[in-house]
């Protein structure tokens, strides 16, 4: 079956030659979109030092295209161990590296790529060890993970891991990533108190730093800080704030290695909370929405970003209390992209008379518009200011508020929008995200500019590997 056997076994016996406790055997391959082929494949240990020497265990197959095709790579961590998700790591333990990618022959080999394995797992272990209670939930989280892999995993799937963990809670949230953004939106929705209990799922390598050892040290009411998956089950609400911090060339780099990072995240997180509103705050918020909304298989209701809703509170601020305007602060808003493309929009409904009041109204509205605008290109996003917003949302969900908030969501269908994008609208919030869209007026300046943000956005996301 293998186009190059020769080359295939000449390979092979350097990998021999160079680990032999590797062991080789022929099985069966199932694919994502549900194929299947016999490949061969091996498995053993590297040896990583990261601090203490540890042996990785790792699965690779061998594709029959082989050598001009890079293997598929696993880890296969024994139950007592858990996968710390990375950027060269996934939830399903898929192994992600530059080699992989850029693999070509003949300067690429499967010594080769193991090598490199090795030093990227010298810089962030990708294991670590679990707890006797939690090494029985990660063996059942593993069996979930090799159908995922396998692709016989239905997401929807009625069946719940550890779901007795967090009896008693009600209004439960989990917030993904202990980076500065992450321990922010701890602070600020504990100090909002709408959650019973907020978990902080720490994805970082190592002990406990910076701030998220400072939250162990004062420990907090209702906070823990976990690495486990199964920490987050029965979330009500999922906060997503992690950003890969590869070392990415280009813009579109930064952004794929975003999505390799949710790759690894949603799957478990969803598992975990299969009835969950996911919140998500990483960058660029349009298409980390998008993916999550793909990678989760939830209902867009569902699946929500931060968007504009920091930037419409300020606005509607700024309107009220520092123009003093003459103008319906509360029918104000931000919409579209987050950054230098949003939009300044209305939601009132025009009852005046007649066309010369119409375009008086709207004349003064623009003006003062523009300079809110103005105001708030000096107010910068800070960890602590999106943490709050995050929690502003997050009350109206838990809540059950049905209050407006300008979130990132499915724009297809408004202003004559036709692709599958995220842009911030004017959105009704509850317990199940999304209740409604509210209909803004019509305006073609605002409906154009809306259309080339999604154009972008459309044209960025078919350049991703999801």
């Amino acid at each position: 079956q293998y186009k190059f056997r020769d080359l295939t076994i000449e390979e092979l016996k350097n990998v021999n030659k160079t680990y032999p406790n590797f062991v080789f055997s022929m099985n069966t391959y199932t694919f994502k979109d549900g194929s299947q082929k016999d490949l061969l494949n091996f498995s053993g240990t590297v040896p990583v030092k990261y601090g203490n020497s540890y042996n990785i265990p790792i699965h690779l197959w061998i594709l029959d295209s082989h050598p001009f095709a890079p293997p598929i790579c696993f880890l296969k961590p024994t139950v007592n161990m858990g996968i710390s998700v990375g950027k060269h790591v996934d939830a399903h333990g898929r192994i992600y590296l530059p080699y992989l990618q850029n693999w070509s022959h003949p300067k690429s080999t499967v010594v080769g790529l193991i090598k490199e394995m090795i030093a990227k797992f010298e810089e962030e272990l990708p294991l670590y060890s679990l707890s006797s209670s939690d090494a029985a939930r990660q063996s059942e989280l593993l069996s979930y993970i090799a159908k995922i892999t396998e692709g016989e995993t239905d997401m929807k799937s009625k069946g719940k891991i550890g779901g007795g963990k967090n009896e008693g809670c009600s209004n439960k949230i989990t917030v993904v990533g202990a980076g500065d953004l992450g321990i922010a939106c701890v602070l600020a929705v504990a100090a909002k108190g709408a959650a019973d209990k907020v978990v902080l799922l720490d994805l970082s390598e190592g002990a406990a730093k910076g701030g998220t050892m400072d939250l162990e040290i004062f420990a907090l009411p209702n906070v823990e800080i976990s690495k486990d998956f199964s920490a987050s089950a029965d979330s009500k609400v999922v906060i997503l704030t992690v950003n890969s911090l590869g070392n990415a060339q280009t813009y579109l780099d930064v952004i794929q290695s975003n999505v390799d990072l949710f790759r690894g995240i949603i799957p478990a997180i969803s598992h975990y909370s299969q009835n969950t509103v996911l919140l998500v705050a990483s960058h660029p918020v349009e298409v980390m929405t998008y993916v999550s909304w793909k990678l989760s298989a939830f209902p867009k209701s569902r699946v929500i970003g931060i968007g504009a809703n920091l930037d419409t509170e300020r606005f509607q601020y700024i309107l009220t209390n520092l123009l003093k305007a003459q103008v319906p602060a509360k029918d104000a808003w931000i919409i579209g992209e987050q950054g230098e493309d949003k939009v300044p929009s209305w939601t009132s409904c025009n009852l005046l008379a007649n066309k010369k009041e119409v375009m008086a109204s709207r004349n003064s509205r623009e003006k003062v518009a523009n300079r809110a605008m103005e105001v708030l290109k000096g107010k910068g996003q800070r960890s602590w200011s999106v943490g709050l917003s995050v929690a502003d949302l997050t009350d109206s969900i838990l809540k059950d508020k049905r209050k407006v908030h300008s979130v990132s969501t499915l724009a297809k269908g408004c202003c004559n929008i036709n692709s599958e994008v995220f842009l911030s609208l004017p959105c009704i919030l509850g317990t199940n995200g999304v209740v409604e869209v509210v209909k803004l007026e019509e305006d073609p300046l605002v409906q154009e500019k809306l259309q080339s943000s999604a154009g972008s956005i459309h044209d960025l996301q078919q350049q991703l590997k999801l």
